[in-house]
């Protein structure tokens, strides 16, 4: 296990049971006190949790791993799900990402469809996700819309007026939409209202909306709401969605697919 593979797992725990301590960290890693003792020295450093006695506690109210940190956690079913999503893109599309962990593996599953590996251009992506507009800028196919705005370490995501401000100004075919919960009485929703306010706004100027999240995001709420249930055209989530949750998606109207 690497140091960064060590830190992630640290840091998931640390979410999972709402505090660390050192001893029962090393037994469920696998590794010496003292390797877990520096490890959570450096993180508290990084002011990725509070450093206590014989442990540490997660940094803040409302806690939120960068999304480096993030990218494992229900890996198989983000790679399903976003496969699933590229399918449904059509070339020449232009295609709006919000940032997050789904929507960055969508870019990469958009960015191995054979079917567009040329094209003039093959796909138009507008994005305020950093990272996403960074792997995709490579392919001479894709052409990359980057709004502006100020970055967001944790997601990568440029929020703000200046953000708002492009996106005013563009239409999208199809908007794909990470969200921190999708309930269908709430609708989609984010942690942090600066990104909602982005992500509702490409909503607004897209023909088809489209979410992209794991089972465990849905029926459930967050703070800032991206946009009504009913402004969702089509859902994309993995098997383990229960049933009844799924059958009042669809009576909201929204199209659910379960991969």
């Amino acid at each position: 296990m690497t140091r960064t593979e060590r830190w992630q797992r640290l840091l998931d725990l640390l979410v999972e049971r709402d505090g660390l301590e050192v001893e029962p960290a090393a037994e469920a890693l696998g590794v010496s006190a003292a390797t877990i003792r520096r490890d959570l020295d450096q993180l508290a450093e990084q002011q990725l949790l509070v450093r206590t006695r014989g442990g540490a506690v997660p940094h803040g109210v409302s806690y939120e791993l960068p999304l480096r940190y993030r990218t494992s956690r229900r890996a198989a079913e983000k790679r399903r799900i976003s496969e699933a999503v590229a399918a449904l893109i059509t070339p020449g599309e232009v295609v709006g990402l919000t940032g997050g962990t789904t929507t960055t593996e969508v870019a990469r599953a958009l960015a191995a469809r054979p079917d567009l590996a040329g094209g003039s251009p093959a796909l138009t992506v507008v994005t305020n996700a950093l990272n996403i507009a960074g792997e995709l800028v490579i392919r001479p196919q894709f052409k990359i819309v980057l709004t502006g705005g100020v970055a967001r370490p944790q997601s990568y995501e440029l929020t703000g007026p200046l953000a708002q401000q492009t996106l005013g100004r563009l239409t999208v075919d199809t908007a794909v939409v990470g969200v921190d919960a999708f309930d269908p009485a709430d609708g989609a929703a984010t942690r942090h209202e600066d990104e909602a306010a982005v992500n509702a706004l490409l909503c607004e100027r897209a023909r088809r909306v489209v979410v992209a999240a794991d089972s465990t995001k849905l029926g459930v709420r967050a703070f800032a709401r991206i946009c009504p249930t009913t402004a969702v055209h089509t859902l994309v989530t993995d098997t383990a969605l229960p049933a009844p949750l799924a059958a009042a998606f669809e009576e909201a109207g929204v199209g659910v697919v379960r991969v």
